[in-house]
């Protein structure tokens, strides 16, 4: 599989520094965000932190196979890349708890994440919390990723509506993140990917200010000039909107080829 990628992060219009951070390794088929909480608490760190940690452990683990020992239990239904970004996200949180242990200043820092780890025609993607991944396919946006969220809890529930979400003072808190906590849960799907296909994987800088339809809009239009233009022309949306309240990263991946 050839793909193409570009990347684009800012602070925002109102926060004094950027806690998103994000890892392109293309050769091994790694691409992260993450969106750090905290502030003073360390929300920088945890997400530097968490990066870091999911990059070299799936980098140490592509030889890996279900035979082998795993320094965490394997789960078959995940396949060997799910269970390597399982793996780099549960180091990553005893990581940041150990970090916390050391540096009192640090406590109360945590971050969401969101990883997809590609191996042929296959991509495998984890989550926790409000970091999200898309597929642009057909010319039509899907969401591949549930917020770990209040809100989200409320909408399957129910009692909120879609539209309601989006605008709903609480729609910032999380219910599951890199915080050092024990009984981490992390969400882990696997997708079959096709040339043609675009992934999107954003800090809730961006998906909480720009509608879906605004965002399929700008990956369409990416697909006619390039796709930094697309990543640029993302966040400037993001920062566009009520004065750029947040840190907002975007990601982009294109499927330009198949395996040779």
């Amino acid at each position: 599989m050839q793909i193409n990628w570009a990347v684009a992060s800012d602070r925002g219009r109102r926060r004094s520094k950027n806690e998103d951070s994000y890892c392109v390794r293309s050769e091994l088929g790694l691409f992260v965000v993450a969106d750090g909480m905290g502030g003073h608490a360390g929300g920088e760190v945890a997400s530097v932190v968490a990066v870091d940690k999911i990059e070299s452990v799936v980098q140490s683990t592509s030889s890996l196979g279900p035979q082998d020992t795993w320094p965490v239990p394997f789960d078959p239904k995940f396949g060997v890349d799910g269970n390597r970004l399982r793996m780099g996200f549960d180091l990553a949180n005893r990581q940041i708890a150990q970090r916390v242990s050391k540096d009192d200043t640090l406590r109360g820092m945590a971050t969401t994440a969101v990883a997809v780890l590609l191996s042929g025609e296959t991509a495998a993607l984890a989550h926790v919390g409000d970091s999200r991944a898309y597929l642009h396919q057909a010319n039509q946006l899907k969401r591949l990723t549930a917020d770990h969220s209040w809100v989200e809890e409320q909408v399957r529930a129910g009692t909120l509506t879609e539209e309601a979400a989006f605008e709903h003072p609480w729609r910032n808190i999380v219910t599951r993140a890199l915080s050092g906590a024990p009984g981490l849960d992390v969400e882990v799907t696997k997708l079959p990917l096709a040339i043609g296909d675009w992934l999107l994987l954003c800090s809730d800088g961006l998906s909480s200010v720009v509608s879906d339809i605004e965002i399929s809009r700008t990956m369409a239009e990416a697909r006619l000039t390039n796709l930094q233009a697309g990543c640029d022309g993302l966040v400037e949306q993001a920062n566009a909107v009520v004065g750029g309240p947040d840190n907002v990263t975007a990601l982009l991946i294109g499927v330009v080829s198949g395996s040779e």
